[in-house]
């Protein structure tokens, strides 16, 4: 499995007990690239994006902040502040810095900038820390104002699961979600059981918890803090891959103001976010 990390990927988390390994490339977002049990792989990658600095990474687990989702035009305005991004916020396409790393954790950071503040014109520092336990990756995200104004965010993750598109019709969601935003149809819908993922596209928002069970027994396991209250479900025909996305508010939060979290001058908040194998 070694042989398929890039240089990009300067950090690798090891739990040899349970023969699991985890990349990292801090460059590209502080994105997590790869996830392998043994030679099973947890995560899908398409190795062309991570390579290519021009294009949004598809694969791996892209960090979602400060805004998940499209804003409206790609614009906000909230109280007398206003901004512009692109959908899922800037995080992702921003290098983090490398800090205490031992054989199975390591801490990343992402700091305002003026890159940064042209598009959301707050001060923070972000603080993330990655750590591998059995099959079971714990991300835990420090989230800092430090701006003299009160700070709005919301957080994400937009985890791609690998899962061969042949064997689609086998795997299944379980979730005790009723309804869900379609995003293909820009409508609230009953929630069909079961959720067929096969189909050209998936694209559905819950507000429940979902577990992603796949062909063979296994089961991908996202837990997360109260706060992530949105759960995303996407998928592409003829795509190998199943997204399953914790985000602590829907899409445009930063102009419609709902399920923000707001931080007062010079405070932190802390969330947790688990991504976990389960066997059989």
């Amino acid at each position: 499995m070694f042989d398929l990390l890039t240089p990009l990927e300067t950090v690798v988390l090891r739990d040899e007990s349970a023969d699991a390994t985890v990349a990292l490339a801090p460059s590209r977002g502080g994105i997590v690239t790869r996830f392998f049990v043994g030679d099973r792989p947890v995560l899908y990658l398409d190795e062309s994006t991570l390579l290519d600095p021009s294009k949004n990474i598809r694969g791996g687990v892209p960090v979602l902040f400060p805004s998940p989702g499209a804003l409206a035009g790609e614009r906000f305005r909230h109280g007398d502040a206003t901004g512009s991004m692109k959908q899922h916020g800037f995080a992702r396409q921003r290098p983090w810095t490398v800090g205490q790393q031992d054989e199975s954790s390591v801490t990343l950071t992402l700091e305002s900038d003026e890159v940064t503040r042209a598009q959301y014109p707050w001060d923070f520092a972000l603080r993330f820390r990655y750590w591998l336990e059995g099959t079971r990756l714990h991300i835990t995200q420090h989230v800092e104002n430090r701006s003299a104004s009160a700070m709005p965010f919301a957080m994400g993750f937009h985890p791609y699961f690998f899962v061969p598109d042949g064997e689609k019709a086998r795997a299944s969601i379980a979730t005790t979600a009723t309804r869900a935003f379609d995003n293909t149809t820009k409508t609230n819908v009953p929630l069909a059981r079961p959720i067929d993922l096969t189909l050209a596209e998936v694209d559905l928002h819950l507000d429940e918890h979902a577990t992603l069970a796949l062909a063979d027994g296994y089961r991908v396991v996202v837990s997360a803090s109260p706060e992530f209250r949105r759960w995303v479900l996407w998928t592409l025909r003829s795509k190998d891959f199943v997204c399953l996305e914790p985000w602590t508010a829907a899409g445009d939060a930063l102009n419609i103001g709902d399920g923000l979290i707001v931080l007062p001058p010079g405070h932190s908040h802390e969330l947790w976010t688990e991504i976990a194998l389960v066997a059989p």
